[in-house]
């Protein structure tokens, strides 16, 4: 571990990585969500911004929840990397690191100075985590995009009804690839006690989409035919759709097994079709989809989705609602449980999306989706407005307010506080 204080104690039991400290060179989604997760789990994670601020902070439509939702339980330290005292600045800083993490082009880090190559020769102890497209290989030059590897990785062609190749609905590259960066980085460190050395984790996105998809690619090795993508696949369950029923309303049903299917019958007054030979057992009724399925969406046409909802409750079925996004800031299991945390959002017109600030002062945020003996690790910083905890930060390495006002009037360094 590094020598620098661990976070003050508190009436909670410290978090694994209490007293790890990670410098974080990231932007967007797929770097940041590995520092969230270290964040979360209780390292002290460092960001440094341009003086001017992570992009992320200013992007609007499907990009302006970016920051606050992957940039939580962190410091902003803003510092001008084309400039040689900001690159001392962040050296120092690195000095007293135990993980670097950086998601920048490919050879952005090595001209800066920053690589694992230049940087493991100062510290062997040092991990360093490398968030890329791809992993080295042949693709490693390109540019690549969540959409992009979800479209020559096999995702997009699965989610979309025939010819018509449908990314998916979250980042979940980008956020799967940040997550496997931290476990790789929490392997390291476990590693690094036996050996005392670092090494350099890579993750990338290519290769996470591969993984996501790798159930559909032993699908084609054990039967010898493609698998057919999701809208026109063929279901191992008869009843797993989803239904209008009255007033327009949808609502996912789901009956897999033959307890089930007895059990749905009984709870909608069914006999005739429990009784049904053709439909004895679930093969039997995967193969009579073609008729069964019109049948049970007239007769629950008329049903409101509340009532069809109770009765699945009621029979330990499987059942859900269709829900927005939006929805789940209401969601009654993620307030009873905790898995909503309310965080400040930034107010100096950065995170917002809008340029101008936010548009409300605070939001509930999804927490991550693990207990720790029973406890969820929570939020102990907001998402920081720029240069938040800077100053402490710069006076940690030594620099008298006098020093961090002149680099700030320098632009070696932006606002910090």
């Amino acid at each position: 571990m590094s020598t620098h204080d661990p976070h003050p104690a508190s009436a909670e039991p410290a978090l694994p990585l209490t007293g790890i400290r990670v410098v974080e060179f990231t932007h967007m989604v797929m770097g940041p969500t590995c520092g969230m997760m270290l964040a979360d789990l209780g390292a002290e994670v460092i960001k440094i911004e341009p003086v001017q601020g992570d992009n992320t902070r200013r992007l609007k439509g499907s990009g302006a929840g970016f920051f606050t939702m992957f940039n939580r339980n962190k410091k902003s330290l803003p510092v001008n990397l084309q400039d040689p005292r900001g690159i001392e600045l962040v050296l120092k800083l690195i000095a007293t690191a135990d993980i670097v993490s950086e998601n920048f082009k490919a050879g952005t880090m090595a001209r800066l100075g920053l690589d694992y190559a230049t940087l493991s020769k100062l510290n062997e102890r040092l991990i360093y985590v490398s968030h890329k497209g791809f992993l080295p290989g042949p693709y490693q030059h390109r540019t690549a995009l969540d959409e992009v590897v979800q479209m020559m990785g096999g995702l997009a062609y699965m989610t979309g009804p025939e010819g018509r190749p449908l990314r998916a609905g979250a980042a979940v590259n980008d956020i799967m690839g940040g997550m496997f960066g931290a476990m790789g980085a929490m392997a390291a460190l476990l590693e690094r006690q036996r050996t005392g050395r670092g090494q350099e984790v890579q993750s990338a996105l290519f290769e996470n989409n591969v993984f996501l998809v790798g159930h559909h690619m032993m699908q084609y090795a054990v039967t010898g035919k493609p698998a057919a993508p999701m809208p026109s696949r063929i279901s191992a369950w008869a009843v797993y759709d989803v239904f209008t029923v009255k007033d327009g309303e949808q609502i996912f049903l789901a009956v897999v097994s033959d307890t089930q299917w007895k059990l749905f019958c009984d709870a909608f007054g069914f006999a005739d079709l429990a009784a049904d030979a053709r439909l004895a057992g679930n093969n039997d009724r995967v193969e009579a989809r073609a008729w069964l399925m019109p049948i049970l969406r007239e007769r629950l046409a008329s049903e409101p989705a509340a009532a069809i909802a109770a009765r699945f409750e009621a029979h330990g079925l499987p059942y859900a609602p269709i829900a927005k996004p939006q929805d789940l800031f209401d969601d009654p299991h993620l307030a009873a449980t905790g898995g909503l945390a309310e965080i400040a959002l930034p107010q100096d017109g950065a995170g917002s999306g809008a340029g101008s600030g936010a548009v409300n002062a605070h939001a509930k945020v999804p927490l991550l989706p693990i207990t720790l003996g029973g406890r969820r690790p929570g939020v102990r910083i907001d998402p920081p407005a720029l240069g938040a905890h800077g100053a402490q930060l710069l006076e940690t390495l030594g620099l008298s307010a006098t020093q961090i006002a002149a680099l700030t009037e320098a632009g070696v360094v932006g606002p910090v506080n």
